[in-house]
């Protein structure tokens, strides 16, 4: 059962990026901005092919959730005016995806999202799903 309500699954899918951390096995944090797509309440995000320092497996959030699967995701959206801030957190748990159907499924939607990731062989890289354990969120303004 998708822990995000309507509302929430709405703000999320009208932003482009997420911040997505990982600890490692010291327990240090490591944050990044992820590309993203929600398909039936799991989150996904592909190591695709924009320029990086190691090859995907080396990544330090692919080694991260190999011995820490525990991690976080946060969706904002910050304007001056802050009676119209708003932010989304899932915890969850990550994992490498490694079924066929269900990785194809999660490529489809990340492209249907991203006109950039037609281009891109994603189906040779590591692909992440977040399985959300629990949702917070957070406006002064709206019903998130």
């Amino acid at each position: 059962m998708p822990l995000l309500t309507p509302p929430q699954i709405d703000f999320v899918e009208r932003r482009r990026v997420a911040h997505f951390a990982t600890i490692d096995a010291a327990g240090q944090p490591h944050v990044v901005p992820i590309c993203f797509a929600v398909l039936e309440g799991a989150v996904y995000t592909a190591i695709d092919e924009k320029p990086k320092r190691v090859e995907g497996t080396s990544l330090r959030r692919v080694r991260n959730i190999l011995t820490r699967p525990e991690v976080c995701l946060v969706w904002d959206h910050y304007e001056e005016d802050w009676s119209r801030l708003v932010w989304i957190q899932v915890r969850g748990t990550a994992a490498l995806v490694e079924g066929e159907d269900e990785r194809a499924a999660a490529f489809a939607a990340l492209r249907r999202r991203y006109p950039q990731y037609r281009a891109m062989a994603l189906e040779t890289k590591p692909l992440i799903r977040i399985a959300p354990a629990s949702v917070r969120s957070w406006s002064p303004g709206r019903d998130v």
